[in-house]
């Protein structure tokens, strides 16, 4: 007789008859419910479902254009949109509803740190209503002014907006900039009065500043809390009624809008589009207006709000597109993609991002310029308003000079690189852009144009070769309690404003207008604002171009040789001030040397300003002790000599942490 131990199994383990295994695979007994997609209890009638019940890809020709609702969700910074995006989620049973359900759609660190969005994120959700499905496309923007440029690209692919407003804070800055974002996109515009929950909250009080500011009836504002999911379902049903569904015709060739992309290192470039004609699947030939270059569709899928496969795109949806875009130059912003010999006229695209804030970026070591580039070209692939400009530095080596939107921008770009690439860099004096008018024929020959352009202030043209100077300027609106208005109409005027307008938006809530020079608010002006206001004013600005000034290229030198990375570009009335700051700030910084180290600002060839390093100094009279005053004279004398002699022959080189140093003091302040 056969034996469990001469079959060789171990003690204490059973044969598997054909029921024990069954039961395993769980062929046998219940089959498990599926948790439901939607808000109805139903399964989604737009997805297919296995035997076994798992999700297959998803069937998107289920979804007619009249069918479909894109829209985004634009607020003031600390409104509610991520929290209101997470509720619409888990609504329309995209995710579970559990208590971890916090800023869903910010993905990355930087955003979850800052607790800011950073980066616009998608999300298709399905949504059964009066017996109809739905595919409603949210797109998550930033609050934050110095992303706006991100609302903007975001709001191409949409035909509403939710405008979300906090019931105690009221219409903000921000608020105003997004509202005439979607007016000039002749968007329709949903107001969204959010934390209605909170004690101070008085949502009757900010309809009425809605219905002055931007003449949009009370009777149209929905009030939610986000946070408790009050009253959202009647966000998503207002959706419906009153966003239209896109212009867009699936008989046409096909016609897709590139507005945001990411890059993945195995996969290559992953290009969020929107549809606005013909379909799209896996196999096809799309080729880039851009690039003209042909590339075969890998996968196509819509972001739920992970990236989830379909077998199909059609017109009027947004989803995501693979195509073996593996050079991160391929994938642009804003490009058009057609299907191979059926061309298209291309989409107008997006305007460019106009750079506000210039800064030098270089490596920490040299070696690492080659993996700091490829981290710099994967990242501004994904912020596509950043500008680079090769540049180098006698002190720093091989770096580049970017642009930025803002120095909240600039701060975030700079985290992004340490997080996500892990680079460390040295980050210059942020500067702005300005404009000089040469004088001559021949200099106009030279750099080929009239007005040229200086984001290096290492490069600004001197005074004897140009007609007048050009510096950017901004229309700044300021929304503040009526009790600090004195005080930030003198902190406006200290930074050479003119104010433009004045309103009372209810009876004590002020909006100021005021022209501001960009040098002049770009590093401290909003943390002075926040100090004044007790944190309850809030700021927002626009390009405005440019104005003639009086400007002056400050040179730092020392001990008579110009420090190349601290040229400063500066307002002539503010130079001394400007100048013997960095004087201050260089002198705690640079190490003491055997000779005297002499700091100075200089405007051409007048010094403005001057610090001084201490040299280090032995004591030559220690051995005299009484004897002729002569001798002591003639030790002194010999030493004096020998200071004069080393200070001729030494060279002061700024040793890079004392740069840093400098440069983050400098940004600090």
């Amino acid at each position: 007789m056969w034996t469990l131990a001469g079959l060789g199994w171990r003690r204490g383990r059973a044969l598997a008859t054909p029921a024990t295994r069954a039961a395993r695979r769980g062929l046998l007994g219940p089959r498990p419910t599926l948790a439901c997609p939607t808000a109805t209890g139903c399964r989604d009638p737009g997805r297919r479902y296995s035997s076994a019940g798992r999700k297959e890809k998803i069937d998107m020709s289920r979804f007619p254009v009249e069918n479909i609702r894109n829209f985004s969700i634009i607020a003031h910074v600390d409104h509610g949109k991520s929290t209101l995006a997470d509720r619409l989620l888990e609504l329309t049973g995209t995710i579970d509803k559990t208590k971890n359900n916090k800023q869903v759609l910010d993905k990355l660190q930087v955003e979850r740190e800052r607790g800011i969005t950073v980066k616009a994120q998608t999300a298709s959700l399905f949504y059964n209503w009066e017996g109809k499905q739905y595919l409603l496309n949210l797109i998550d923007t930033p609050g934050h002014v110095d992303f706006s440029y991100e609302v903007s690209r975001s709001l191409s692919a949409c035909q509403g907006v939710l405008l979300v407003v906090d019931a105690n804070e009221g219409i903000q800055a921000q608020t105003v900039a997004n509202f005439f974002l979607a007016f000039e996109a002749q968007l329709s515009v949903i107001p969204v009065i959010n934390k209605i929950d909170l004690k101070n909250a008085d949502p009757e009080r900010v309809e009425k500043q809605i219905e002055k500011v931007f003449d949009i009836s009370s009777d149209e504002c929905i009030k939610i809390s986000a946070k408790l999911g009050t009253n959202v379902e009647s966000v998503l049903q207002a959706v419906i009624k009153r966003i239209p569904s896109p212009k867009a015709y699936r008989k046409n060739p096909l016609r897709a809008l590139v507005f945001d992309s990411t890059f993945d290192q195995y996969r290559g470039v992953i290009a969020n589009v929107a549809l606005f004609d013909g379909a799209v699947s896996k196999g096809d030939k799309i080729v880039s207006a851009h690039t003209q270059k042909t590339y075969e569709v890998n996968e196509v899928g819509v972001l739920n709000p992970n990236e989830q496969p379909t077998h199909k795109l059609y017109a009027g949806q947004v989803g995501y597109l693979i195509a073996g875009m593996k050079d991160v130059s391929e994938a642009q912003i804003g490009d058009t993609l057609y299907l191979h010999k059926q061309p298209v006229e291309p989409m107008p695209g997006f305007k460019s991002a106009k750079p506000m804030v210039f800064a030098g970026m270089y490596p920490v070591d040299q070696s690492e310029y080659n993996n700091l580039k490829s981290a710099v070209e994967k990242l501004t692939l994904n912020d596509s308003s950043v500008t680079v400009h090769r540049d180098n530095s006698l002190a720093l080596g091989a770096g580049w000079r970017l642009g930025f939107l803002g120095l909240l921008h600039m701060e975030v770009f700079n985290q992004r690189l340490e997080q996500e690439h892990n680079a460390s860099v040295i980050l210059t004096t942020p500067t702005v852009p300005y404009k000089a008018v040469l004088s001559s024929t021949k200099l106009i020959k030279e750099y080929r144009e009239k007005e040229i352009t200086i984001i290096n202030p290492a490069q600004f043209p001197d005074k004897s070769k140009v007609v007048e100077y050009l510096e950017p300027v901004v229309l700044g609106t300021i929304i503040t309690p009526d009790e600090y208005t004195g005080k930030i109409m003198m902190l406006c005027q200290a930074r050479r404003a003119v104010q433009k307008n004045m309103m009372f938006i209810d009876q004590n809530r002020v909006m100021l207008k005021y022209l501001f020079p960009l040098n002049e608010i770009v590093v401290d002006f909003y943390d002075s604002l926040k100090s004044l206001s007790s944190g309850y004013a809030s700021f927002d600005y626009e390009d405005a171009g440019y104005q003639t000034a009086e400007l002056v290229k400050m040179d730092i030198l020392l001990n008579g040789n110009i420090v190349e990375e601290l040229v400063t570009v500066v307002h002539k009335d503010k130079a001394h001030t400007v100048g013997k700051a960095i004087c201050e700030r260089l002198k705690d910084s640079l190490p003491r040397q055997l000779f005297e180290i002499a700091i100075q600002a200089a405007i051409g060839s007048k010094i403005i300003a001057r610090e001084t390093v201490k040299a280090y100094r032995k004591n030559v009279l220690a051995k005299c002790y009484g004897g002729d005053i002569t001798r002591k004279m003639k030790l002194l004398k010999r030493q004096a000599e020998g200071k004069k002699k080393l200070r001729k022959v030494g060279n002061v080189e700024v040793p890079k942490d004392a740069f840093i140093k400098v440069l983050r003091t400098q940004s600090d302040k």
